[in-house]
């Protein structure tokens, strides 16, 4: 017996060891399988990550380039509009050029004008204006329109002419002034309405309220249509007799 316990330990001395040897081994095993799959892990995990984001860069490339051809249409159209504006108003203002200078060319052909007594008669319209210069000291010119007419009347029966200012024939004379000169009633100075050298006729001396416009205008009066202006001087001055 006491010859073989050396190699009873000699033999439990390499069990040990060649455990130790395996324990070891496996250990090593382990973290290397461990070192595996935690790198396999990360690896994938970033591909995926990548993955995923990819399709995001993609549809967002996409729509920046539709959005760019969008865009470019909607110049493009926008361009094509104000071409087309830009060559309308062109037109508009060539044929008014054109209306004008035709419209003008045939009222130049239509007036006949008198260069003695400065008349002018539209053909058109069928009205002759006469304006007379003249060398009186009050009266720059005289002016006479046919298309002048009667301003109507709220009178009936025989007609007296009234210079009573509450009357309705005097407002009646005073809307005839106002219509031959063109004013209206409440921007003139009535300064004077007086007979006109016979019971039907009157004369009236008005003016603006500045005294820029100066009139004295010649009435008629006409059975069942009123007073009719038939004659206007324009005055240079107001200082005279009336």
């Amino acid at each position: 017996m006491p010859d073989k316990e050396p190699d009873f330990s000699r033999v439990n001395r390499k069990r040990n060891k060649n455990r130790s040897n395996l324990i070891l081994n496996g250990l090593i095993g382990l973290v290397i399988v461990l070192i595996i799959i935690v790198g396999a892990t990360i690896v994938f995990g970033n591909k995926d990550k990548t993955e995923e984001k990819e399709p995001v860069e993609t549809v967002e490339q996409n729509d920046t380039t539709e959005e760019s051809a969008e865009d470019a249409t909607v110049e493009e159209d926008q361009d094509e509009e104000d071409d087309m504006q830009q060559n309308s108003s062109e037109q508009s203002q060539s044929s008014g050029l054109t209306g004008s200078d035709k419209d003008s060319s045939e009222t130049e052909g239509q007036t006949e004008s008198n260069p003695d007594t400065g008349a002018s008669e539209d053909d058109s319209e069928g009205t002759l204006v006469t304006v007379e210069p003249t060398d009186d000291q009050v009266v720059t010119e005289t002016v006479t329109n046919d298309s002048w007419a009667p301003v109507g009347t709220a009178q009936s029966g025989e007609h007296v002419s009234s210079y009573d200012g509450e009357s309705v024939d005097w407002n009646e004379k005073k809307k005839a002034l106002a219509y031959a000169t063109g004013l209206s009633e409440d921007s003139m100075i009535f300064w004077k309405i007086k007979n006109g050298g016979g019971p039907q006729k009157s004369i009236g001396i008005v003016s603006t309220r500045d005294k820029s416009q100066m009139y004295r205008v010649y009435l008629e009066w006409v059975d069942g249509q009123g007073w009719k202006p038939v004659k206007m001087d324009k005055l240079s001055t107001l200082d005279f007799d009336y």
